[in-house]
Order: C-alpha cells, then sequence, then structure tokens
C-alpha cells in the first residue's frame, strides 16, 4: 500500500486545533506564574495533574509500533474489513495502544500499583467483609476528618465503583495488576460502542471513518490506568445499547442499556451527565426511538436495589460536595479551572476534537441526512455543564473520559484526504504526554 503525500488541512481546521494547543499552553504558562506568586492552583504540572518526568520505558517501542500501525494501515483496514470482523480488531487494537501507553511507566509504575495507593479503591477492599451492611452506612463515613473515613476515590463516588473491585476480589482476582488489567479491558470497549453507535445513527461508511481515532484515542493515557477509563466504557456500552434498541427497535437492547447506565450513576455522580448523550442517540435514532422508552426499564432494577440495600444516591452526593470542599477543592480557584479544565481537553481528547467540533457546528442541521454532528455536540454540553458545575476543577483529563470518547463519533466530518495527519497529531499527543509526565491516581 502506498502513502498519499501529506495533505495540509483547511485554514479553518488547522486554527481550530491552534486555538485548542494554544488554549493548553496558557493554562500551562498561567499556572506557572500564579505558583511564583504564591497562588498555586495545586496541579503538579498545570493543567495537568502529572508530575514532570521525561522518561521511557517498556511501552515505549510498543507503543511507537501501535501507533504507526494503526496510523499506516488503519484507516484502509477499517474501510475493507467485514463489518463483523471489524468491532474485534478495533477492540484488539485499542487494548494493544491502551496497554502499551500504560507500560510506558513500567509494569509496576504503570499498572500493578496504580489502584493500590491509599488515596484508591483497593485500599478499601480488605475491610469490605460485609456487602449490605457497606452499602447501609456508605453515606456516613463520606464525610473528611473521622476515624472510618472513606479514602479519597470511594468518598468521591458511589459506591458502585468500590463494588466492582470487591467482587474482581471475590472471584479471585484480588491485587492491582487484575484491577488494573479489568480498567484496560473495559475502557478499551469504547474502540467498538462508538463506531457502533455512529453505524447505527448514520452510515456504515461513517462508523469506519471512527475507528482509527478511536482506537488512537489521547486519552487512553488515563485510561490506563484509572476507574475513569472503566467508566467509560461501561457508559460508551450502555449508549451503544440504548442506540441499538432505538435505531433498530430492539426492546432487550434498550433495557440493557438502560441498566448499564443505571450503573454508570452508581459509579459516579457526574455520569448523570450522560443523560446529553444518550438523549442525542434517541433523537437521531429514527423512526424507532419510541422504543428507547424501556430503557427506564432497565434503570429501574439498578436504582432499586441499591435504594433497598440503604444506599440514597441523593444523600451521597449532598454529602460528596461537602467532602469536596473539605479538601484540596477549597484551595483550586473556580477562576482559573473553568477555563484550564477546557485547554485540558486539548490533551485528554486531542488537537482533533477541536477541529471536529469545529465541524460539528457548521454542519448541524435539524434535518440533515448525516447525523454524526449530534453525538460530538452532545459530548460538548455535557462537559461545558461539568466544567461549569465547578465540581470538577483539574484531573478532568481523566474525570472527562466517558464524554471526551464521543468527541471522536465526529471523525467522519474531517475529510479522508486529511484523516492521516489528525490521526498523527493524535498518536504524537498520546505519546508526547506519556513520556514527558508521569500521570498520577
Amino acid at each position: 500500500m502506498s502513502i498519499r503525500p501529506w495533505n495540509r488541512p483547511p485554514r479553518a481546521d488547522l486554527i481550530a486545533a491552534a486555538v485548542a494547543v494554544g488554549l493548553f499552553a496558557a493554562a500551562a504558562v498561567t499556572g506557572g506564574v500564579l505558583y511564583l506568586l504564591g497562588r498555586p492552583v495545586h496541579a503538579s504540572t498545570p493543567p495537568l495533574f502529572a508530575h514532570w518526568l521525561p522518561h521511557v520505558g517498556p511501552g515505549t517501542p510498543l507503543a511507537l509500533l501501535v501507533a504507526v500501525l494503526v496510523w499506516w494501515r488503519g484507516p484502509a483496514l477499517a474501510a475493507r474489513t467485514h463489518w463483523r470482523l471489524l468491532p474485534a480488531l478495533s477492540y484488539v487494537a485499542a487494548v494493544a495502544w491502551t496497554l502499551s501507553l500504560a507500560l510506558i511507566d513500567g509494569w509496576r509504575r504503570g499498572i500493578t500499583d496504580r489502584l493500590t495507593t491509599e488515596h484508591e479503591y483497593l485500599h478499601e477492599v480488605p475491610g469490605i467483609t460485609d456487602i449490605p451492611a457497606t452499602l447501609a452506612e456508605f453515606t456516613t463515613r463520606i464525610l473528611d476528618f473521622q476515624p472510618d473515613s472513606w479514602t479519597t476515590h470511594v468518598s468521591a463516588h458511589p459506591p458502585g465503583a468500590l463494588l466492582v473491585f470487591v467482587w474482581l476480589d471475590r472471584a479471585g482476582l484480588g491485587g492491582g495488576a487484575w484491577a488494573g488489567m479489568l480498567c484496560i479491558l473495559v475502557a478499551s470497549l469504547v474502540a467498538v460502542a462508538v463506531p457502533h453507535t455512529v453505524r447505527l445513527l448514520s452510515t456504515e461508511e461513517a462508523a469506519r471513518a471512527v475507528v482509527p481515532f478511536v482506537v488512537l484515542f489521547p486519552g487512553a493515557v488515563w485510561s490506563g490506568v484509572s476507574a475513569d477509563g472503566l467508566f467509560a466504557g461501561v457508559t460508551a456500552t450502555g449508549v451503544a445499547l440504548l442506540a441499538h434498541g432505538a435505531a433498530r427497535g430492539r426492546a432487550g437492547a434498550a433495557v440493557a442499556g438502560g441498566l448499564l447506565l443505571a450503573f454508570g450513576c452508581y459509579l459516579s455522580y457526574g455520569l448523570v451527565l450522560m443523560a446529553a448523550i444518550a438523549l442525542a442517540v434517541v433523537v437521531a435514532a429514527g423512526p424507532h426511538r419510541r422504543t428507547a422508552g424501556w430503557a427506564f426499564a432497565g434503570t429501574m432494577p439498578v436504582v432499586a436495589a441499591f435504594t433497598a440495600a440503604g444506599f440514597s444516591w441523593p444523600t451521597g452526593y449532598h454529602l460528596l460536595i461537602e467532602r469536596y470542599y473539605q479538601g484540596i477543592a477549597s484551595d483550586r480557584a473556580y477562576g482559573y479551572w473553568v477555563w484550564a479544565n477546557l485547554a485540558l481537553m486539548a490533551v485528554a481528547a486531542g488537537p482533533a476534537a477541536a477541529v471536529i467540533l469545529r465541524r460539528a457546528v457548521t454542519a448541524a442541521r435539524p434535518r440533515a441526512r448525516n447525523a454524526v454532528w449530534v453525538v460530538p455536540l452532545a459530548a460538548a454540553a455535557a462537559i461545558v455543564a461539568a466544567d461549569l458545575s465547578g465540581y470538577s476543577k483539574a484531573e478532568v483529563e481523566r474525570i472527562w473520559l466517558p464524554f471526551a470518547v464521543w468527541l471522536m463519533a465526529g471523525a467522519p466530518l474531517i475529510p479522508p484526504a486529511d484523516r492521516r495527519t489528525w490521526l498523527a497529531v493524535q498518536a504524537a499527543v498520546a505519546l508526547t504526554v506519556n513520556h514527558l509526565v508521569l500521570t498520577v491516581w
């Protein structure tokens, strides 16, 4: 296969990407200046929540190989592979990309030790001997400065997140290695869910265009390894099932989608904002959209089970807000983070996301035959809502992964001749970040 000569993208696309990168640079410079002025923004390498540490690791050669192969052969394979095989190929490639990025930090530092620190979920797993009792008393341990306060990440989420790792441990797969691999494997489901959803809402050709972009998604730097990557995989699968139910008139798929999306709300409070993406999918689904109503049947068992066990989601949410301001969030200035958060999307979603959003805005028409603009705009709306709330100040390169990955649904809006260029940019961003800084949490 011959590689076509480099094609310069349209000026408007270059400007959109440059604005995104410039916003990130401005956030970095401003963060540094504020530190020198004695007003730190409380992010180790602002705006990234990471430590400056140029390094290479065992994952470096593999990550470079995956990036080159997907850039070189990915678009052609996505265009020609039989659709029944393409999701599996996309998933394997996404696992390879995410795993290789994690291994740049090494097996222990990049995978096995990630979820075992005193702030993480696994720290609490050995103490969970009675799951019903844990759920019943969960909200009483959210606030800080108590003898039995939950560790940072457990207190900041509903109990579903902790239960995932408890169940994994009960299945005989305890420890950081299994937990890390679970996050990578579930997070990589986005490489199946997003193209499948686009195929249902638009065309198979559009879905094929999405595959290389969702595989080389820069946010994979944080998907491997963080529980937020797992959250992204769960909710993306829920959206895809909801789309399948609404587009094909399959009530069972809609029920399953509702169940996963409801469980997502018990993984992270902020995932209620997935409603924007779910609504966009239903609206764009076509004549069978009424079938999506069955999704509510899927939500009921999840809500009923947690409520009957003694966990009140509204109570937990309000206590979380109080806990949020007991910690470092009270020292993080809203005036800085309300725009620096958005700058982080230039890294987590990549500069191509700015190009996609620019094109989605210009393509948005209520009766447009190709509806690929709907989902990225819905994802952007969820991100803006999360940002303005003030409950996501810093660390959103990880926290907003469930929303950011849906920006890639608009990849078909990029002209075919330009896609290689933006794929290269996306891969370069991820490789640069992972080799220059050490992500934490």
